[in-house]
């Protein structure tokens, strides 16, 4: 397209109408003949017609020289791109921190210390959640609930069998602490168990951030020791 856009600009530079011969042409027509016996009359019609088609085809050239110059020299209007900035490469969100699940691993066990949400102004519940992917032929779990002020047993509850664990409270060096014990023969299938210790305490919102629970374990029919400790995540101080 651009290079028929440059040959017709050159072809219309170079077209030079001979517009002195044309006038010529067109006042000789215009010139009367001469009087004839017919009584002088200064033309006929073909003589007018011949006349206007010569006017026509000089205005003709030099309208169509001066189109072919414009259509010749006019540019298509730009266009503009705008470029399209790269693609940038999104910043990775970093994980949530786990600060909260205050979870204890070793080997097949993994521990959890969580206070239960149904826990009010004057009374609590501490759950001690055990994930374990072998069988155990021995367990023993420990529930250490710090001496706040006002802290009394309420009672304890296991998932497991009531019959399979040996259960013990005692107060020591300012905590209540809840014990639960496998009996001989007995096992611990694998699985998650909840262990749970429940108590009083002084009215308001209680902190748990000095409370902690351990767990000790052996594998079925392994052997294998497993040993647990861990904390429980502190109450917000706006807690109901």
């Amino acid at each position: 397209m651009d290079e028929l856009r440059r040959q017709l600009r050159e072809a219309a530079a170079a077209h030079r109408p001979d517009r002195a011969r044309m006038l010529a042409r067109v006042e000789r027509g215009m010139t009367p003949p001469t009087a004839g016996a017919a009584g002088g009359r200064t033309g006929s019609p073909a003589s007018w017609l011949r006349i206007t088609g010569a006017t026509a085809a000089v205005a003709g050239v030099l309208v169509a020289g001066g189109y072919a110059v414009a259509s010749a020299t006019r540019d298509t209007k730009p266009t503009h791109s705008t470029a399209t900035p790269p693609p940038t490469t999104p910043t990775p969100t970093p994980p949530p921190a786990n600060g909260a699940d205050h979870a204890a691993e070793d080997a097949y066990l993994r521990g959890e210390g969580v206070v239960d949400p149904h826990s009010n102004r004057f009374w609590a519940q501490s759950n001690v959640r055990l994930k374990t992917s072998e069988p155990l032929e021995a367990l023993t779990v420990e529930l250490r609930v710090t001496q706040t002020g006002g802290v009394t047993d309420t009672g304890s509850w296991r998932s497991l069998p009531v019959d399979d664990f040996t259960v013990s409270v005692r107060e020591e060096n300012d905590a209540l602490v809840f014990r639960w014990t496998l009996k001989p023969g007995r096992t611990v299938p694998a699985g998650q168990h909840v262990f749970a210790g429940q108590y009083n305490h002084g009215e308001g919102a209680r902190d748990a951030g000095g409370d902690t629970y351990s767990a000790s374990a052996a594998a079925s029919p392994t052997g294998e020791d497993a040993t647990l400790h861990g904390d429980f995540t502190p109450a917000s101080p706006d807690s109901p």
